[in-house]
């Protein structure tokens, strides 16, 4: 079974979410109205609504960071990942977990960086060199 997630979410401002999903991240926008935008996020749906965004607190311990809870995410290939990180820094995106390596040379390893949209929603984007790997227990 082939399946894509769609997620929804609050934004306090579009026309700065636009800028950010489409001109940063490189998500290509879909319907919209002046209340919400559809985006193709890295192959899924993500419909930003104008509204209050959701609660977040830091209590997620993964390795040795505590990490934003709840969060959104993606897994790219590893070159893509590194390409998405250089063009962050090229913006200057104010990182909560700077691009890094978690779990290396072990069962799991993966590249990781978290950061916020304009509205403080929490993004993570994992890399992986080998997607097949991503469960390996």
């Amino acid at each position: 079974m082939k399946s894509l997630f769609h997620l929804a979410y609050n934004v306090t401002d579009l026309e700065e979410s636009r800028k950010f999903y489409t001109e940063i991240l490189g998500c290509k926008e879909g319907r919209s109205t002046q209340t919400w935008i559809d985006y193709n996020f890295f192959g899924h749906q993500l419909s930003l609504h104008l509204g209050e965004p959701f609660d977040v607190a830091y209590t997620g311990k993964v390795g040795d960071h505590q990490v934003a809870m709840p969060h959104l995410g993606v897994i790219l290939e590893l070159k893509d990942w590194k390409k998405l990180a250089q063009k962050l820094q090229a913006h200057d995106i104010k990182f909560i977990i700077a691009p890094t390596i978690r779990f290396e040379g072990k069962v799991g390893e993966q590249y990781t960086m978290f950061f916020t949209d304009p509205s403080g929603n929490p993004i993570e984007i994992k890399g992986f060199a080998n997607l097949d790997t991503i469960f390996d227990a």
